[in-house]
């Protein structure tokens, strides 16, 4: 990936990141709603982004989230009850404490092979975006694995090779739990705005491969190139610290 090709904002830890996250968010969604479309849509992923989405939307003065259409970038096969559904622990953490109708929120039919699953959630999601042959979310927020996988696409895995389904169904994941769905790269690519959310030591080595290169195979998360799209990433000192490259370091407060 070029130095060129993405916007890397730089905060002195998650705790000062978060905020600024939830104000970007809402800055979009302000711009999304001015636009011909009249809505927000929105992809979540899930891991860290739950508690920190949680924490900071609700709190932001005048949300108005009447207007949103949210779906999960990808989501384990497993009941909503169950502490590893990314739609059960936002659905508690963060639907509940915000004003969006239950029929805006997309997820998939856990009761549903993996397979039936995907198909399904591939029909939601085009009856959401009824003129986009692939859905073209206004904002996609990422995680990134040490792997550097994102979403449930994974290093070296076939789906990575997947151009014609929105939507994919993975019953070997390395990591647990094994099934799931996910968004494929021709939709993340699609997407209007992408934004990763990548925070601790422990990505530093992985954030430098992907943002700057090195030996073997592109990373999943290297391979996310929205076009004609915006990517950012919103990384704390730790994470950054093995870049080299260009990073802006946004005051507090400062619109993004």
């Amino acid at each position: 990936m070029s130095s060129t090709s993405c916007r890397v904002l730089v905060f002195p830890s998650s705790e000062e990141l978060g905020p600024s996250l939830a104000r970007f968010i809402s800055a979009r969604a302000k711009l999304a709603l001015a636009s011909s479309r009249g809505r927000f849509s929105l992809g979540l992923s899930g891991g860290s982004l739950v508690s920190m989405l949680s924490q900071h939307l609700p709190t932001l003065p005048s949300l108005d989230c009447s207007k949103w259409l949210v779906g999960f970038c990808d989501e384990r096969l497993v009941s909503f009850e169950d502490p590893e559904s990314t739609y059960g622990l936002y659905k508690s953490q963060l639907l509940s404490k915000i004003n969006i109708p239950e029929t805006q929120v997309l997820a998939i039919d856990p009761a549903l092979t993996v397979d039936e699953a995907a198909k399904d959630y591939a029909h939601k999601l085009s009856e959401a975006f009824p003129n986009e042959e692939i859905p073209a979310f206004d904002l996609l927020l990422l995680g990134m694995g040490p792997d550097g996988h994102t979403c449930s696409l994974f290093p070296e895995h076939p789906l990575l090779e997947e151009k014609q389904l929105t939507v994919a169904p993975i019953s070997d994941s390395p990591k647990p739990p094994p099934q799931r769905v996910t968004l494929t790269l021709p939709v993340l690519n699609s997407a209007r705005c992408i934004a990763f959310v990548s925070t601790g030591g422990s990505k530093a080595p992985v954030l430098k491969h992907v943002l700057e290169g090195g030996e073997g195979p592109a990373m999943p998360a290297a391979r996310v190139r929205p076009s004609p799209g915006e990517l950012l990433w919103f990384v704390d000192e730790a994470a950054a610290a093995s870049l080299t490259r260009s990073v802006e370091r946004p005051s507090a407060g400062a619109v993004l």
